[in-house]
């Protein structure tokens, strides 16, 4: 007898879109949601908002660094434009070096308040050690019209006549008909302070204000030989020293800003997982551990599979071939029951019916 195969239970089939339910009742994908956070948001506004006033505070730190740093090396950022930088520290010359004389020769009479002139000059004087010495002409040698050599040979014959040391220094400022030339001797002593470089620098601000009507002859003069001293006497660092300080302190700031975000997004983050910890009710994790325990029964019921073909029956009995011990059936029909009548032959009786074999 061949043992029917084994009734396999069907899945059921979950509606679309249902998702299914867990052992609580509660369908997951319509209550699981967890609700906007008010408190969150406003957290993420006030971190963006305290990044952007840690971005201005920097950005005025490093301004402040900038101009400080200018400050201390000496650095002139505005106003500088023109004027030849002062870049080797000098030293005043000592005391007694220079055989003190007048502070002005006027050819012109263009010099009418005296102190106002004398103002600047003496400035001078005690910031290098060297005595200034102007002279005021338009003519040179009887010309109008002189050349640079002109002036030059004029200028070191008048230092010979005017002076009898070598501490000064003789500034020849010629004008005629709105042209005007400048020529500076210094004497071998006073190179120390006022060498080729800072000859320049007199010589640019004369330049610079020639053209200044708010300045009297007197003011325009004095203030040139003031500024000049004090150019001369400071030395002026690239501009860009405070450039390159500014941005190394920038990256630095920069750097640890960073980090400082990084850290806090990481302090934010695990304080946000440990506050869903603690929010999630004790019988959500009950319910994971039912849905878990729920499958593994669910696989363990679904019975054998189907029987396929080929597959042996069930009970373990195995197929015989026809004529071996045992075999009930034939192909040629039923095996003649040994007990009943016999047919004609040799000792019996009666009549064979010769019915159809194999039937």
């Amino acid at each position: 007898m061949v043992t029917p195969p084994a009734t396999v239970r069907p899945e059921p089939v979950r509606p679309a879109g249902t998702g299914g339910s867990d052992p609580s009742g509660r369908t997951p994908g319509s209550g699981d949601h967890r609700p906007v956070n008010q408190n969150e948001n406003r957290k993420q506004a006030q971190s963006r908002g305290n990044g952007c006033v840690v971005f201005l505070a920097i950005c005025l730190i490093l301004v402040g660094v900038f101009f400080l740093t200018a400050k201390l090396t000496g650095t002139q950022l505005f106003g500088g434009t023109g004027i030849t930088p002062s870049t080797v520290r000098r030293e005043p010359l000592p005391a007694g070096s220079v055989n003190e004389t007048g502070y002005y020769t006027d050819t012109l009479g263009w010099i009418g308040n005296e102190e106002r002139l004398l103002q600047g000059m003496r400035y001078f004087y005690e910031k290098t050690g060297v005595q200034p010495y102007l002279y005021i002409t338009d003519s040179v040698n009887g010309s109008h019209f002189p050349s640079q050599a002109d002036l030059e040979d004029f200028a070191e014959g008048l230092y010979d006549r005017l002076f009898t040391d070598e501490a000064h220094l003789l500034l020849v400022f010629f004008e005629y008909g709105g042209y005007y030339m400048t020529r500076g001797i210094t004497g071998v002593q006073a190179k120390t302070v006022i060498d080729s470089e800072a000859g320049d620098i007199l010589l640019d601000y004369l330049d610079r204000y020639y053209y200044n009507e708010n300045l009297s002859d007197e003011e325009y003069f004095s203030k040139a030989f003031h500024d000049a001293a004090d150019r001369i006497m400071t030395v002026h660092r690239s501009p860009w020293i405070p450039v390159f300080i500014t941005i190394g302190v920038g990256i630095v700031m920069v750097t640890a800003y960073a980090w400082w975000t990084q850290a806090q997004a990481r302090k934010e983050e695990e304080a946000r997982r440990t506050e869903e910890i603690l929010k999630t009710p004790l019988e959500r994790f009950g319910n994971i551990e039912a849905e878990e325990l729920a499958k593994k029964y669910e696989n363990m019921d679904g019975g054998a599979p189907p029987a396929q073909p080929g597959d042996k029956p069930a009970g373990g009995t195995d197929d015989k071939s026809p004529g071996d011990p045992g075999d009930t059936t034939g192909d040629s029909g039923t095996k003649p029951d040994d007990s009943g009548p016999k047919g004609t032959g040799p000792g019996g009786t009666g009549s064979e019916d010769p019915g159809p074999a194999g039937v």
